[in-house]
């Protein structure tokens, strides 16, 4: 018998297995998601060609158009195409070393959106790009999948594109659909595409209100963009919005606002089977933003501070209430999960965050409260104002006094605003001010006291409370 050290040990196989791979990325992923990492893909596109327009619609222009039936899945784009310098990233399972610096606003940095959205659909795919004087064709078929034996197991080949494209874009097309998606986009494509079509005028409200167009099956997606009251009436107190504003160390600039988006309920109303017809929870809530794209849409738990505290659990109450935070900048930096369709909770940034969203939302919750049994009168305050987007937010709140927030953790600028209350609730004190000489206040104080150092404002109050009694007689 030889010895352990005469036995000669032949190296390990640690070389990845595809099918394993294609299992693991789809497994925690929604279909409808898995084609929202697509889009992201476009609007990705757009940032790289750094001929965004400028002004309120930047992504005017640029176009993604969503196709499916039993039998294929495509998507169809003029946002740019996919650079040559990019196809190791693009292609590769993993964000690829040596990978060009990323384009501010992007938000595709683990590099799997395109190869799950791929793989969560079907087996065999052609993705055709343009990208300059660049056009080219990479084909994923079902041998590739499964070969993991040959030498060049993992490469895929790359060929010159067949037709020239009037516009530099991309278009990804997918067949050998697995049985379940095709079911879906066959017996079961009325409900997907409302679903579908329901998370993109959501989740892209923004970047389309904002020029980008979607167009799903033949339909043109209509965003449905937060929008919150405001007043621009002089007059104090009036309805505004609660603003904060910073920029981290990191560079992630940070806009956060709440407010409401339309006249709050009266008991009757909430009370009643109709109010959710007149006013939809579903548009209610916390929406995130990371680089225009919506993470989270009108979110109503404890994730977004709802029932933790001092603010109370979302109820029907709080239909009216709405809130955006806006992160911007590095990806990497950005709180969100690798789906991007979601917040990482532990995040210290957003963590940081969430305390001035709850502060925030408590001025509106507590609002609702005071207004208990008056909401006509209350939707009279909200009705002089009207409701702005986010971009027209910004622009109101250029003209009003922020002041500077005391949290050392986050540091930044905040505007809270003065909202009307109800007269039951309106102070019924005011102050009296006024200036007399030093000797004449001597004289009363000794009149009134038998002592000339009693503080001028106690000496006034007096006299005050006896002409009171005077006049009350």
């Amino acid at each position: 018998m030889k010895s352990t050290d005469q036995i000669q040990y032949e190296s390990v196989d640690a070389s990845p297995v595809k099918s394993f791979f294609v299992l693991m990325l789809t497994r925690d992923i929604s279909l409808e998601d898995a084609i929202l990492d697509l889009l992201d893909n476009c609007v990705d596109g757009i940032l790289r060609s750094k001929i965004k327009q400028r002004g309120a619609k930047p992504y005017k222009g640029y176009k993604a158009e969503i196709e499916f039936n039993k039998h294929t899945f495509m998507i169809r784009d003029n946002c740019g195409g996919i650079p040559w310098n990019l196809h190791d990233y693009a292609f590769r399972m993993g964000p690829a070393s040596g990978r060009p610096t990323v384009t501010p606003g992007t938000v595709g940095i683990y590099g799997i959106g395109l190869k799950r959205a791929i793989f969560k659909m079907g087996r065999d795919c052609l993705i055709s790009t343009q990208n300059g004087e660049h056009r080219y064709e990479v084909e994923i078929k079902p041998e590739w999948i499964d070969d993991d034996e040959t030498e060049n197991a993992w490469k895929i080949p790359v060929k010159p594109a067949k037709r020239s494209m009037k516009e530099d874009g991309t278009t990804i097309v997918i067949g050998d659909l697995y049985p379940g998606i095709a079911v879906r986009f066959n017996e079961d494509i009325k409900s997907f595409q409302s679903e579908l079509y329901r998370m993109v005028a959501t989740h892209y409200a923004y970047i389309i209100d904002k020029g980008f167009e979607v167009v799903i099956n033949g339909d043109s997606v209509q965003p449905r963009p937060t929008r919150l009251i405001f007043s621009s009436d002089k007059k104090t107190p009036n309805v505004q919005p609660f603003v904060f504003k910073t920029k981290t160390e990191d560079g992630v600039e940070v806009f956060l606002t709440v407010g409401f988006t339309r006249p709050i309920p009266s008991q009757d109303e909430i009370n009643s089977e109709q109010v959710e017809k007149r006013y939809s929870t579903h548009d209610a809530g916390w929406t995130i933003l990371c680089n225009d794209r919506a993470v989270l849409y009108c979110d109503r738990t404890e994730l977004t501070g709802w029932g933790e505290a001092g603010v109370p659990r979302y109820h029907t109450q709080f239909i009216a209430i709405s809130g955006v935070v806006e992160f911007r900048g590095d990806a990497s930096k950005l709180p969100t999960t690798t789906t991007k369709r979601g917040i990482d909770a532990s995040s210290q940034l957003y963590l940081q965050v969430k305390n001035k969203m709850r502060e925030g939302m408590q001025i509106f919750t507590n609002y609702t409260n005071k207004w208990k049994g008056q909401a006509d009168e209350a939707k009279k305050h909200i009705l002089r104002g009207k409701p702005l987007s986010i971009e027209e937010i910004k622009e109101e709140t250029e003209k009003l006094t922020f002041t500077t927030t005391k949290q050392t953790a986050l540091p930044g600028k905040q505007y809270k605003p003065l909202l009307p209350l109800p007269k039951k609730l309106e102070s019924q004190q005011r102050r009296i001010s006024f200036t007399k000489n030093i000797d004449d206040i001597k004289n009363v104080s000794d009149y009134l006291f038998q002592d000339e150092t009693v503080d001028p404002s106690v000496v006034g109050e007096k006299c005050f409370d006896l002409i009171l009694n005077e006049a009350r007689k």
